[in-house]
């Protein structure tokens, strides 16, 4: 199982610990409860900062989905950059999927911009304009499409890899949200999504909507 680097931060110190630990109380033939709950904590980690490597199933003419986890908003929005009548997509990220983020499709970064706010609960569709974030305005040769990481309730970190004017490609990692999180995909009125309300999503592998 590869595990992502963004949680060596996390598993390095746990394991240290649940060894010493379990050793120690061991050989003081004493209590093992402590190193018990580090190993459970441990284990946690291991299963959330899992990091799948992924084939992606889009074409040149695709948006795949830019995480792991469930739609849980669909709507006509008017957004500044992409335009007028544009579809936010909204994923939700639950604390057991995996948590990196990746490419919608291939492009070039025009904008980054992290926006300091509030920490509600991922699931709460206030979350995309009122919690802190960071927006990433994308240029592609169909338009500008824009992925927006959202920290939760639980998600007080969010590590973009995106730089302004630099290219990246469909499928390569974006960034990492730590521990619940959302992720906003905003598209031009002329993409036909092709998921709905409720649907489980894979990250690369989800076509969300194709231009026509």
């Amino acid at each position: 199982m590869k595990i992502a680097p963004e949680g060596h931060l996390f598993i390095i110190p746990l394991f240290i610990a649940a060894v010493g630990t379990l050793v120690g109380a061991w050989i003081l033939n004493a209590d093992m409860s402590l190193g018990i709950l580090i190993v459970a904590l441990l284990l946690f980690c291991l299963n959330f900062f899992r990091d799948p490597v992924r084939q992606c199933t889009g074409d040149k003419n695709s948006i795949v989905s830019p995480a792991d986890g469930k739609i849980i908003r669909i709507a006509e929005v008017n957004d500044l950059d992409v335009g007028p009548e544009s579809k936010l997509i909204s994923i939700f990220l639950n604390i057991f999927n995996v948590h990196t983020n990746r490419m919608p499709i291939t492009g070039q970064f025009q904008n980054v911009n992290y926006k300091p706010g509030k920490f509600l609960a991922a699931f709460d569709h206030r979350a995309s304009d009122d919690n802190e974030q960071t927006e990433i305005l994308i240029d592609t040769k169909y338009g500008p499409v824009k992925v927006k990481q959202i920290a939760g309730f639980i998600a007080r970190r969010i590590l973009c890899y995106a730089q302004k004017n630099l290219p990246m490609n469909q499928g390569d990692r974006l960034g990492f949200i730590r521990f619940g999180s959302r992720t906003d995909l905003i598209v031009p009125k002329s993409v036909t999504l092709q998921v709905k309300i409720g649907q489980k999503v894979i990250g690369t592998e989800t076509v969300i909507g194709n231009f026509e």
